[in-house]
């Protein structure tokens, strides 16, 4: 049975990628990291959150695999993608398909705001 978790930028699945199918599993999550491409990520930000993913996996791993559990997972790793939003470690796509900021507005520096965010 398939039991997946989706959040706006998190899609979890309980379930392999084979031929551009999800094929249901109990023993592989697949994590869809930003799906409607909302921020712009480095390599390095995006192995930052496969590694929170797998942290919180094996936190979790003694719990029964459910909808619940997985969406706590997800709703820590939309936490943790806010974090990097606040940190600039990751920034809005303004040429994304979707813009409407489900973080907070983008921080743009100018000389009348320079600083105040900090």
């Amino acid at each position: 049975m398939l039991v997946k978790s989706t959040t706006r930028h998190i899609r979890i699945y309980s379930a392999e990628v084979k031929d551009n199918e999800l094929i249901p599993s109990e023993n592989v999550l697949t994590l869809d990291v930003d799906p409607d491409n909302e921020f712009i990520w480095s390599e390095d930000t995006l192995q930052k959150v496969y590694r929170q993913f797998d942290q919180l996996v094996e936190e979790n791993n003694d719990q029964d695999l459910s909808e619940y559990n997985l969406r706590r997972i997800g709703s820590d790793l939309e936490h943790f993608i806010r974090s990097l939003l606040l940190k600039g470690e990751i920034s809005y796509n303004l040429g994304a398909r979707v813009r409407n900021y489900s973080m907070g507005l983008p921080r743009m520096e100018s000389p009348d705001t320079e600083g105040a965010y900090l």
